[in-house]
């Protein structure tokens, strides 16, 4: 009987494989809108009972605006404009959030939430922006490079500051003092000419006249700003201060050109492209000006605790160290722009150190201009992490701030007193919190976190005064939650491993039940049964727990091969319970997992979601524990899913190209063959935002980007290597894979080959190109694994 019944599992698990549809490059690698469009771009209306968004179940060209009732929870197709009419915007609110203010196309409106009624207050060519309610009620917003005051009232229109471009004249007339002939041609002139007369008597008249006009009245301060560049302009909420930054014309760092070949003209035309890490940065200063006392002052970064800390990093250049140490120089330092209690009688600031090892928090007196230190974050590595950088930070009240930082290894929530100092942590735990911000009554935080499991996200809610996070959602996966203005319903954006994104409307509540708004998969995409990917964990050589995708064979080949997926990125989330942003790739690990393959796709060291060590675990050796972990990934395989060592295969894009070329030039004896997509092949050729963090500079830090870059490396290539790159990548650019290539070719390396894509950019758009690349990287595997 117990035979009768396996053999009849084992004839129905058949019919099932055989019933199962084909999955082909071409198939799944064709305009996406086959497997349905799902809904994005959510906003609420005003009044919190509508959630519109955009949609596109047809599989039209575009997607159109659509809109769902909380009430009925049915999707229903909506006009655009009155769509843009409904869709609340993002206001700033006066003290008891009676009014409030919005931009639009560069003009200002007024909305009362007690009449319901709109007034446009600005209509001109000029932008008006970043407006606030000052304490009066008087509304504040700028106009070109200056501050204005609008009285709601009076209607009075008030200009608060006279900035004035353009170079200052350097012809400046020096007197001197305590000469006779100087004084006695100045008394002769004053005698002989009536002109000077009047004009001494005049000058005397306005001197006079001065003292009797109110404050209102007086001339505004014209202050120069030459060639200077202005940003980061605010006002504080009582109307005295104004902070404002000018950007110091430093030495321009040189830009790349990108060369266009398929263009419309029928010639070559140049793309303007970024610098390289290591150029020279833009330097600030900034600045406050005392409208009471009218009077600048440059806020000074000499009194920042730490300003002269040199990196660890240098131990390893004695040399470099010691005349750093004799120059004793301040480091680089950019200041943001002042954060306003409620009141505006003092602000904090964020000051980040060029060298991204540091940030402060600082509390600043207006009226004197000097620092105090709330809290600074310091890391040999670089500062990061979810939520932990210059917007989000705000007040509680007139005392308290809150703010994120890795200090206990994950990205937590803190409140600290700016008059005592003191500082407490909200939340603890090996989880990280993410997309923060402060209930409407300011008892409480919403965010979501993963306490669950790395790769679960759900809604929370925690006290200003702490305790345990409340969860709201439900549903294992990832919930993406949009909430509604008065906070009692959440538009969720959900999804699971094998389904795409769909909408979900739910009362803020725990355990409330969502409502499936959407249903965008289409009839093609639901014929095929979309794996869920085994989530699976190792200990990689170092003992760190290596969370990862594992994707088995339908039927093993013969020689059991597997591939490695590598993600891009570097800083990215990809083994997790929701829809993966690599659909494609996900689809084609189903695609070879029904032709035999088993594949992986690991969250390497350096991967975001985990913690502050996981994610600086590549400081200064990007190819080291990141490769490491997809070595010891092929041998999580062979132990647990009895791969064969010796038949596998690796391929991922941008950081994941990187990481390709890296495995096969130095652990050749693992990867039978690769295919390196859009790759970084020599750092030290990338942009600066993101490379000088990890690797610091080429010039300071040679040592980190000669062991980081695989161009270096290139005369261990052994295996099978398939290189595609798109000739307009402005992220990655072409320049880079062709110096890799000349390497190949004067090392006589003939194991390679090179796919370019003439229109494409880092990410490519074409179905076509789509295809092409990954019909090569399937024969790549079916002839070197298989």
């Amino acid at each position: 009987m117990k035979k009768f019944c396996l053999l009849f599992l084992l004839g129905n698990s058949i019919v099932r494989a055989q019933d199962r549809p084909v999955l082909t490059v071409e198939s799944i690698m064709r305009d996406q809108k086959w497997l349905g469009v799902s809904p994005t771009e959510y906003h609420w209306s005003g009044d919190s009972k509508t959630i519109y968004f955009k949609w596109n179940p047809e599989g039209k060209e575009n997607s159109e605006p659509y809109r769902a009732d909380v009430s009925s929870g049915k999707p229903v197709k909506t006009d655009e404009k009155l769509a843009n009419q409904e869709i609340m915007p993002e206001y700033v609110y006066n003290k008891d959030r009676s009014l409030g203010l919005s931009e639009r196309a560069g003009d200002l409106y007024l909305y009362s939430f007690r009449t319901k009624q709109k007034q446009r207050l600005t209509n001109t060519v000029e932008f008006e922006r970043n407006a606030i309610f000052l304490n009066d009620g008087t509304v504040a917003f700028q106009r070109g490079n200056n501050l204005y005051a609008l009285n709601l009232k009076s209607s009075e229109l008030r200009q608060l500051t006279n900035f004035v471009s353009g170079k200052k004249s350097t012809a400046a007339l020096v007197l001197r003092t305590g000469n006779s002939q100087d004084n006695w041609l100045k008394t002769d002139q004053d005698g002989l000419f009536d002109v000077l007369k009047s004009k001494k008597e005049k000058e005397a008249y306005k001197l006079a006249r001065k003292k009797y006009l109110s404050a209102d009245d007086q001339p505004l301060k014209i202050i120069e700003l030459g060639n200077q560049e202005l940003s980061s302009l605010v006002i504080s909420p009582d109307g005295r201060y104004i902070g404002y930054r000018l950007k110091i014309q430093t030495e321009e760092g040189k830009a790349t050109i990108v060369p266009n070949f398929v263009t419309a003209s029928g010639y070559t035309e140049d793309i303007p492209g970024r610098t390289k890490v290591g150029e020279p940065l833009p330097a600030y200063d900034n600045f406050i000006y005392d409208k009471q006392r009218d009077t600048v002052y440059k806020i000074q970064t000499v009194q920042i605790p730490g300003i002269k800390d040199l990196p660890d990093y240098l131990k390893d250049y004695p040399k470099q160290k010691e005349a750093a140490i004799k120059k004793n120089e301040d480091r680089k330092v950019n200041l943001f722009q002042p954060v306003w209690n409620l009141s505006g009688t003092v602000a904090v600031l964020i000051a980040e150190s060029q060298d991204n090892k540091d940030r402060w928090i600082l509390k600043l007196d207006p009226a004197t201009g000097n620092l105090t230190v709330l809290d600074r974050q310091r890391d040999e590595a670089w500062i990061g992490g979810p939520g932990i950088g210059t917007d989000n930070i705000g007040w509680i009240d007139n005392q308290h701030i809150y703010f994120q930082s890795e200090a206990s290894g994950y990205s937590h929530l803190y409140i600290a007193d700016v008059f005592s100092g003191s500082k407490r942590q909200l939340t603890s735990g090996k989880w990280e919190v993410k997309n923060l911000s402060l209930a409407k009554d300011r008892q409480s935080f919403y965010f979501t976190g993963n306490i669950e499991h790395p790769g679960i996200t759900h809604f929370y809610k925690v006290s200003v005064n702490g305790g345990t996070p409340v969860k709201i959602t439900s549903m294992k996966g990832g919930n993406e939650v949009t909430l509604s203005p008065d906070e009692q319903w959440l538009a969720i954006n959900y999804s699971t491993m094998n389904k795409p994104w769909e909408l979900y409307i739910q009362a803020n509540k725990p355990g409330a039940r969502a409502v499936k708004v959407t249903e965008s998969s289409s009839a093609a995409f639901k014929a095929y049964p979309w794996r869920e990917p085994e989530m699976v964990s190792f200990k990689n050589r170092y003992g760190d727990e290596v969370y990862a995708r594992v994707y088995p064979a339908l039927k093993p080949a013969a020689n059991r091969p597997a591939v490695v997926f590598v993600h891009g990125a570097g800083y990215l989330q990809n083994v997790h319970y929701w829809w993966s942003q690599y659909s494609r790739e996900y689809m084609f690990h189903n695609l070879l997992a029904d032709n035999g393959y088993t594949v992986i796709d690991i969250d390497y060291t350096g991967s975001s979601g985990y913690g502050r060590n996981h994610r600086t675990g590549i400081y200064r050796h990007m190819g080291g524990k990141d490769l490491t972990d997809q070595v010891d990934g092929v041998k999580f395989l062979v132990e647990k899913y009895n791969v064969n060592p010796k038949h596998v295969g690796i391929y991922g894009g941008s950081y994941g190209g990187f990481i390709t070329l890296m495995a096969l030039f130095n652990e050749a004896d693992v990867f039978a063959s690769g295919a390196a997509l859009r790759s970084v092949t020599d750092w030290a050729h990338y942009n600066h935002g993101y490379t000088s963090n990890i690797l610091n500079e080429p010039a300071t830090d040679e040592l980190a980007y000669k062991r980081s870059s695989p161009i270096y490396f290139a005369a261990g290539l052994k295996g099978n290597l398939l290189m595609c790159h798109g000739m307009v990548d402005e992220n990655v650019q072409f320049q880079d894979i062709v110096r890799l290539s000349q390497r190949f070719i004067e090392l006589g390396k003939n194991n390679w080959e090179l796919a370019v894509y003439p229109v494409e950019d880092h990410g490519f758009v074409q179905p076509s190109s789509w295809t092409d690349e990954y019909k090569r990287i399937f024969k790549l595997f079916e002839t070197t694994l298989k």
